[in-house]
Formats: C-alpha cells, structure tokens, sequence
C-alpha cells in the first residue's frame, strides 16, 4: 500500500502510488489521458524530460516543449491499439503527442497513412488536426527516458496506466500491436491481470509474430501481433521496412474491423 493511502489520503502526482490509485477509477480515456499528464510518480524521469526542455536541440532552440508525461492519442472507441516503448526527448516529450516529432514517429505515422488509419502521412504537434482512424497508439512508459531505456521499477510504477488505457479500450478492442520487444514485455503482464489467457510458455516476440488470445467468461477474443520498432537503428539497416510495419499494422486492422 501507498503511504499517502495507509494515512487515508490520496496520493499526490508526486508520490509512487499515484498512477496506481487513480487509473483504475478514470471512466473514459480522456479521463485518463488528463491524469497521466499530472504525474510525477518517477523523480528521475520527471528530472530528465524537464532538463531537455531546457537544453534543448538547436533545432528546437525556439519551441515551447510540452516535458511532460505523454498521455495515449486515437479515439476512445479503438479496435486496435499500437503500443511502443516511450516517448522520444525530442520527439513526444517536445510535440505532446505519442510518436511525434522524432524520425521513428515519422515512419509510423507513414505507415498508418498508409495503411488507412491516419488520416495524414505528417504528424507534427498535438494541434495540427490529424486523426486517427479505429487505432489508438499508446506506450508502457510515458515519459522520456534517458537513452530510451526506462528502468524496471519506473515500468512497473507507470504499468497501471497502459492497464486502465487496455481496459477502457476492452470492449471494442480487437488487435495490440506491439513494437519492439521492451513493450512486448510489458504487455503481456497486463493482459494476464486483465483476464486475457496468456499461452504457456508466454510468447517470444518477433516481427510477424501472431498470439491469439482466446475469449474467456468476460474478455473477448483479443489478437496479440509483434512488429520491430521504427527505430531508425532498425529503418537505416532495413531490419523493417515500410512494407513490412504496413503488412502488419493492415493485418490488425482486418482483425479488429478497424477503418481502412
């Protein structure tokens, strides 16, 4: 138990029990979505997105950076989800939106325009009116960490509000597509506790990897799909293409009847 809940009160964004207190009461996703941008549950996050906002890039020298946490961006009614790692320094951390601003979001968002489910190629800041379409991209971390690498125990604080985000999401939730092997990780504790029945042993990630989860008394069945991350360590080398992140994300979207 929290210390702020063992004296009876509720937690502070300051303090570690905030996302777990909270994210389980949120009726909607912009409930949530605001509530993740109050938190400062991770000192050593909040200390390095609030530094590179103020050493900024020269690019970015005469932007305001948002150097908050990076709340989950699509409509509330997804079938699909996408689910990454963190936010970027420079790229969500600068821009408010999850996978904008930085060369990776600039590849996904290629793809879901693409694929049918962006109504725009570009994804510039949280303003600039692009939608998405039956598609919800969200993170295990919402803050950016220090060389992209997010330490177990700043996971496990923040993991209450990708539960909350999957489970507002559940019932019209048809396909998770997760990119990268840290976020595919980090779902598969979640969709135990929420009720999905994970295969033993647990499935290894890969690129095309494809897990069906079967419907239980109160989940239905929930397509489970792994795609490499668009990182630029994986678009420079050609370990994933273009074609490659499309087939995928065109593949959930068949599955979760998601707008193509």
């Amino acid at each position: 138990m929290d210390e702020a809940e063992a004296v009876g009160r509720e937690p502070g964004p300051d303090e570690q029990g905030f996302p777990a207190h909270h994210a389980h009461r949120c009726a909607e996703p912009a409930e949530l979505d605001g509530l993740v941008a109050q938190c400062r549950a991770c000192p050593r996050l909040v200390a390095w997105r609030e530094e590179v906002a103020v050493v900024r890039r020269a690019a970015f020298r005469d932007e305001d950076y948002w150097a908050r946490p990076v709340p989950g961006f699509g409509p509330a009614d997804a079938r699909v989800a996408v689910v990454g790692l963190a936010p970027a320094a420079h790229g969500g951390n600068r821009t408010g939106r999850m996978f904008t601003g930085d060369a990776a979001g600039d590849f996904l968002f290629a793809a879901l325009h693409e694929a049918g489910l962006a109504s725009s190629p570009h994804s510039r800041h949280a303003g600039d009116g692009l939608r998405l379409h039956g598609v919800r991209l969200t993170s295990p971390v919402h803050c950016a960490p220090p060389a992209n690498k997010p330490t177990p125990q700043e996971r496990d604080t923040c993991r209450p509000w990708l539960a909350a985000e999957l489970e507002l999401l559940s019932p019209g939730l048809r396909a998770v597509v997760v990119l990268g092997g840290f976020g595919w990780q980090a779902v598969l504790p979640v969709l135990a506790e929420a009720g999905w029945r994970l295969p033993r042993p647990r499935p290894h990630f890969g690129h095309g990897a494809h897990v069906v989860l079967p419907a239980t008394e109160h989940r239905q069945e929930l397509h489970l799909l792994g795609s490499y991350h668009p990182s630029q360590r994986n678009t420079f080398t050609g370990r994933l293409t273009m074609p490659m992140l499309v087939d995928v994300l065109r593949e959930a979207a068949g599955l979760g009847g998601a707008a193509l």
